[in-house]
C-alpha cells in the first residue's frame, strides 16, 4: 500500500481496528469482542507482557524489537493489514506518537481513550487526541451552535468503582512487566517513576491517609471559619501528560513557581491560597514542603495553605475562584459558574468558560463563566466527545465498551446498561 492510499475496509463499511496501550483494564478486549460480533476485525500490538495479560484474546501480536525501530514496523504493520482506525490511551507517550505520524501517513483513523472529563462514571473518547490535539470547537459561537437540540447530560452516578480494584489491576499490569522484563527486553517505559517506587510511595500516603484527612478538614475549617476569601489551586501529577506535553511547563515545579509569584504580587493582601495535594500522587516528592518553602520564600507563607485531602467540591463552592494547568478539576468550578484561570491548553479554555486575561489579573477581578456557554458545552461534550462507564468495575467497563464500539462501528450509541458488549 502506498501512504497517500485509503485502507480498503474503509470503503467497504468493515473497519480494521488496531488497539495499542490501554487502560490496565479489560476494556479494550471487551471493546475488540463487540466489534468482532458486528462484523469487524480487530488486532493489538502488546509492547509489554502488562499489555499481553489484558488483551486476553486472539489477534495480538508481540513487538518486542528495540524503540528505534517502532516506527518502522508500526508503519508497515498497518499497511499490511489494511487498519482503518488506531485505538489508544495516552498519545504522547513515544511509542504513540510514532504510531500516530504512521496513522497519519496512511490515513487511519485515530482515537484517544483517557478517564473522561465528565467523571466519575465517564470515559473520554476523541478522535486525534485530548487538550491541544482535540476536535473540540474553542470558538464559543461554534459552540453554542453544534450544542443547540443537544439533551442536557445526565449527572447521575450510574457505575461506580473501587480503589481496590483498579489498584489491583495496576499490579496485574505492572508487576508482570517489572519481574519479566526479560520477555520483552527493550520494552522503554514511558513513566518517570519506577513502578516498585510507585507503590512504595502509595503505600506511605495509605498509611497516613486517615490522619492527613484530619489535617485537610482542619485547615478547611479555619480557612472557612476566618471568612477571609480564597482561591483553589488543585495539584496535577508529575506524570500527566496533559501536564508535561500541552502547557508551558516542564513540571509541576515551574507551574508552582509562577502561581506562588503572581499570588503574592497581584492578589489583595486578604486573599489566601489553598493547595490541594492530587489524590492519586504517589508521594515521592515532597510537594507540601516543596509548596512551603516557595511561599516562604515570596513572603506569603502564612497565606498559602496545603491539604492533603478534603472535598475539591466543597471547596470550590466557597472559593473565589480556582486556578489550573489544564486539570478536569476544572470541571467541578464550571459546573458551579466559578471564576476558572487554566495555563494551559485544555478543552475549556475559551473565552466565556475560562477567565480569558492574565493570571497577574485573575486574582484581582475574577468573573464567572458565561451561563449560557457553560450549559452547551457540557451538552456538547457528554453528546460528542464522551461515553458513560469507567475503566475498572465490570459494569463500567462493559458499558464503555459498548459505546465505543458502537461509535466505531458507525452507529448510534448504545445507552449504557451494564451489560456486556
Amino acid at each position: 500500500m502506498r501512504e497517500e492510499e485509503t485502507p480498503a475496509g474503509k470503503e467497504r463499511g468493515k473497519r480494521t481496528v488496531l488497539f495499542l496501550q490501554g487502560p490496565s483494564s479489560p476494556l479494550f478486549s471487551k471493546c475488540a469482542a463487540r466489534l468482532e460480533r458486528m462484523g469487524h476485525a480487530c488486532q493489538r500490538i502488546n509492547l509489554n507482557l502488562g499489555d499481553w495479560i489484558f488483551w486476553w484474546r486472539r489477534g495480538g501480536v508481540d513487538y518486542r524489537g528495540r524503540s528505534e525501530d517502532w516506527p518502522a514496523f508500526v508503519h508497515d504493520f498497518m499497511a499490511r493489514n489494511g487498519t482503518t482506525d488506531l485505538v489508544l490511551l495516552g498519545e504522547e507517550r513515544p511509542y504513540h506518537k510514532a504510531a500516530i505520524r504512521a496513522a497519519r501517513a496512511l490515513h487511519v483513523d485515530v482515537h484517544v481513550i483517557e478517564m473522561g472529563y465528565l467523571r466519575p462514571d465517564w470515559v473520554t473518547f476523541e478522535r486525534d487526541g485530548m487538550s491541544s490535539n482535540s476536535r473540540f470547537p474553542r470558538d464559543p459561537r461554534r459552540i453554542l451552535e453544534a450544542a443547540a437540540g443537544l439533551p442536557e447530560p445526565d449527572w447521575a452516578v450510574r457505575f461506580r468503582q473501587s480503589f481496590l480494584r483498579e489498584a489491583g489491576y495496576d499490579l496485574l499490569y505492572n508487576l508482570p512487566n517489572v519481574f519479566f522484563w526479560f520477555l520483552y527486553p527493550h520494552y522503554r517505559r514511558h513513566a518517570l517513576f519506577h513502578p516498585l517506587a510507585e507503590y512504595a510511595g502509595w503505600s506511605l500516603r495509605l498509611l497516613r491517609r486517615k490522619r492527613a484527612e484530619q489535617a485537610a478538614r482542619a485547615t478547611c475549617a479555619r480557612l472557612f471559619a476566618a471568612g477571609d476569601p480564597f482561591y483553589v489551586y488543585p495539584l496535577q501529577l508529575q506524570t500527566d501528560y496533559q501536564l508535561r506535553a500541552h502547557s508551558p511547563y516542564a513540571g509541576q515545579q515551574e507551574a508552582i513557581s509562577q502561581v506562588l509569584s503572581s499570588f503574592a504580587a497581584h492578589a489583595g493582601p486578604a486573599h489566601q491560597l489553598l493547595v490541594k495535594l492530587h489524590p492519586l500522587d504517589n508521594g515521592l516528592i515532597d510537594w507540601r514542603s516543596y509548596v512551603a518553602a516557595e511561599a516562604r520564600r515570596r513572603g506569603i507563607g502564612e497565606r498559602v495553605h496545603f491539604i492533603d485531602g478534603g472535598s475539591l467540591d466543597d471547596l470550590v463552592e466557597r472559593a473565589e475562584g480556582l486556578v489550573t494547568v489544564n486539570s478536569t478539576a476544572a470541571i467541578a468550578a464550571l459546573r458551579r459558574l466559578k471564576p476558572v484561570k487554566t495555563l494551559g491548553s485544555a478543552v475549556f479554555d475559551t473565552p466565556g468558560l475560562s477567565y480569558p486575561g492574565s493570571l497577574d489579573a485573575f486574582w484581582q477581578n475574577p468573573f464567572p463563566a458565561d451561563a449560557a456557554l457553560t450549559g452547551a458545552f457540557f451538552r456538547l461534550l457528554a453528546h460528542e466527545y464522551q461515553v458513560r462507564g469507567n475503566f475498572y468495575s465490570d459494569a463500567g467497563s462493559s458499558a464503555a465498551a459498548i459505546a465505543v464500539a458502537d461509535r466505531l462501528d458507525g452507529r448510534q450509541s448504545t445507552p449504557p446498561d451494564g451489560g456486556e458488549p
